[in-house]
């Protein structure tokens, strides 16, 4: 019994000696970079996918059916108003104008004819009214009979009436020169119809069709298009909250004046660069568009270089000015279920607290309530602190913290 009691207390003696190595000395406070809430003027955007077209963008189309013999421009080229693109065949159409220049030719013939018609009538008249007047003295005194009379005024009825006629043959034949000219120069202007030219100044975009195929006017793809790139309109949409919200914050009383108070805007390209020329919205649509639930606006930018064209996207960034605004890194922030938080520093410990944020502009969160200007928060690594943490606070200048923050994609 004695030996097993020694051996039991040898065994806890060993325990306890185990327990007391495998202990490690307790930390000491973690060593954390903090900086202080500034205040800062902060230019941010509100960004919006655009959709970028020429301000005119005209269809190229055949005014006549026919077969494409010259195609005189190519894609991307610059044309001005009127300039030759296509021509189109035209023999029918010489051959129509051939026999519609003969039928004006017939029509004056037959005009000429008319004229001389009349004037024989008008002579055969003139002759029977010299008869009657004649005639008439004689028959008052009663040298001659009235029958003689009676005829020469029969004779000078019938003159008068084919005066009439030869007049209406002569209005008649002038009538069929008229047709006849319509005629010819409807077929001559189909002659210039298969001359297609540009209707507008601009740059040409895609040739649809070329030699050989057939064209008209009822083709439901047109020929080409010709855009008018020297100035370009870049369209984007709001949702009704946004709409709503700049209605509510734009100055102004009216749309109109609204958007004349709105800032210059950028335009960012589709590979990131920003477009050298500031736009203008100049446009929106008036209604609510019910199957989308936006609204569109227009903006306008020159582009004076030609370096955008009909068809680009990118992206329109308004900018807004945050004057006198708080701010703290981005990386100082982390969210829990909604809400935002930042770790205080106060005497050498790190507090969660709760902040309401108005934005977030290159890597920095603009403060709208729960930290004051001066307080140090931690800066960085926020997801190894849980409230109360001991900590030893290592400044950090601002804009290193900020600049040091790297996108993931």
């Amino acid at each position: 019994m004695k030996n097993k009691i020694i051996l039991l207390s040898f065994f806890v003696l060993s325990v306890l000696s185990c327990k007391k190595k495998d202990q490690k000395p307790p930390q000491g406070p973690k060593v954390v970079s903090t900086v202080a809430v500034e205040n800062r003027n902060v230019t941010g955007y509100s960004t919006f996918p655009a959709s970028i077209e020429g301000r005119v963008n005209n269809d190229v189309r055949a005014k006549i059916q026919g077969y494409i013999t010259q195609v005189l421009v190519d894609e991307g080229q610059f044309v001005t108003k009127g300039q030759p693109m296509f021509r189109l065949e035209t023999n029918t159409l010489n051959q129509s104008a051939y026999a519609a220049k003969a039928g004006v030719g017939a029509a004056q013939s037959s005009v000429a004819a008319s004229e001389a018609n009349v004037k024989a009538a008008q002579s055969a008249v003139n002759a029977a009214q010299v008869e009657v007047n004649k005639l008439k003295p004689l028959v008052e005194k009663n040298i001659i009979s009235n029958v003689q009379l009676q005829t020469a005024q029969a004779n000078l009825a019938r003159a008068q009436a084919q005066v009439s006629q030869a007049i209406a043959g002569k209005q008649e034949a002038s009538a069929g020169v008229a047709q006849a000219r319509a005629n010819f120069q409807g077929v001559q202007a189909n002659i210039d119809y298969s001359i297609i030219r540009a209707p507008i100044s601009g740059v040409i975009g895609k040739i649809n069709f070329r030699n050989g195929s057939l064209v008209g006017p009822g083709d439901q793809t047109p020929i080409s298009t010709v855009s008018d790139t020297s100035e370009l309109y870049a369209y984007f949409s709001m949702n009704e909250k946004e709409y709503l919200d700049f209605l509510k914050n734009s100055k102004g009383a009216t749309v109109p004046e609204k958007l004349k108070n709105m800032p210059p805007v950028e335009l960012l390209l589709a590979n990131n660069d920003v477009y050298a020329e500031k736009g203008y919205v100049k446009a929106v649509t008036g209604q609510i568009d019910p199957n989308t639930g936006s609204i569109q606006f227009r903006v306008s930018f020159p582009n004076p270089n030609k370096l955008l064209s009909n068809g680009n996207s990118g992206t329109v960034r308004i900018p807004l000015q945050y004057d006198n605004a708080l701010v703290i890194p981005e990386s100082a922030t982390y969210e829990q279920q909604g809400l935002v938080y930042v770790y205080k520093v106060k005497q050498d410990t790190a507090k969660s607290t709760v902040i309401n944020i108005i934005d977030r502009v290159n890597n920095m969160v603009i403060i709208k309530d729960g930290a004051e200007k001066g307080e140090v928060v931690v800066a960085e690594g926020v997801g190894t602190l849980k409230s109360g943490t001991a900590v030893k606070p290592q400044p950090k200048k601002f804009d290193d913290i900020i600049n040091a923050i790297k996108p993931i994609f």
